[in-house]
């Protein structure tokens, strides 16, 4: 008997309700529960001729299938970036938020996924991901070092997650540094990050609003989540990212070498000094920040210790 595919991942996911699995490990599922079916598959294909193969065909399947499945069964959501996931789920996209940003959360594991559950466990895979693909010297600011003088919500949506320092000069030869400095340009260029653990369309407009407000004083400003859900968010990222210049930034929890820009910022060309004054005198971090970039300008250094750089055990 033929194969149903699309039934049949249909129940597969209900049967699992709010775990994840990629298109592959669905594949392989289909593969070691239904062998006869699979073998009949393949005995009517002309280019299958392995079971190599046809795992792969299966992926691609479901794959191409995902518009149908999804249109027919709402409960099927799926996350974007690389490799994409597939869950059921009866949660509303605001219920799916709520969870993620839980004041309590527990951590989860579901088909063999560790899900990071607090934003704050975010921070140092983000720090590992600059370091080791960019040298960006980072730092966490913690609103709660921030002084308040503006009163309640005077400081909501100014202060950015994380905050780094890109060396222009790292491999510039003594004699071109020394140039820089007499001609006072610019040696370094200045990020800023604000961190969600799950992007759906609940919450992608003030997201993404939330780091125009923060970040677009720095020469390069990216939203990063853990997780984004629907095409249709990562479609409205994309339009407003073309508005206004933020980038996105999907962060692998598990592997964070694995992280990808999926959107890239658009550079800012100089650094609003006005709101880094209005940061600065806002927030304790935020000046240690301002000053280990003064001290690179002064020294020509920058000491690994007083940033959030990670360093090997």
């Amino acid at each position: 008997m033929a194969l149903n595919l699309s039934k049949t991942v249909a129940v597969f996911l209900k049967q699992r309700a709010e775990q994840k699995f990629t298109a592959r490990q669905i594949a392989q599922w289909l593969f070691e529960t239904y062998p006869a079916e699979c073998q009949e598959k393949m005995a009517k294909s002309t280019t299958i001729k392995t079971d190599a193969e046809l795992k792969q065909q299966l992926v691609a399947e479901i794959g191409s299938q995902r518009p149908q499945l999804q249109k027919k069964h709402g409960q099927i959501k799926t996350t974007e970036g690389r490799p994409r996931q597939y869950y059921w789920s009866e949660k509303s996209d605001q219920a799916e938020i709520s969870d993620a940003e839980s004041e309590e959360p527990e951590a989860l594991v579901k088909a063999g996924v560790v899900v990071a559950l607090k934003e704050h466990d975010l921070y140092p895979l983000l720090s590992k991901y600059l370091w080791d693909e960019f040298n960006i010297y980072s730092k966490s600011i913690d609103e709660k070092r921030s002084s308040n003088k503006q009163g309640a919500q005077g400081n909501k949506w100014l202060f950015p997650d994380l905050v780094g320092m890109e060396n222009l000069a790292e491999d510039w030869h003594p004699d071109i540094k020394a140039c820089v400095k007499e001609y006072a340009d610019k040696k370094t260029k200045l990020w800023s990050f604000e961190v969600k653990l799950l992007l759906n369309r609940a919450n992608v407009r003030s997201a993404f609003f939330q780091a125009v407000s923060n970040s677009s004083w720095a020469n390069f400003a990216y939203l990063v989540a853990g997780e984004i859900e629907g095409a249709a968010t990562m479609k409205e990222l994309r339009m407003l990212s073309g508005l206004h210049g933020i980038g996105f930034i999907q962060l692998d929890a598990e592997n964070p070498a694995e992280s990808q820009i999926l959107i890239p910022a658009r550079e800012r060309q100089e650094i609003d000094w006005a709101s880094c004054n209005r940061l600065a005198s806002e927030n304790a971090d935020f000046q240690d920040f301002v000053s280990l970039v003064c001290q690179f300008y002064q020294t020509g250094k920058a000491k690994l210790a007083d940033w959030d750089v990670p360093t090997e055990p």
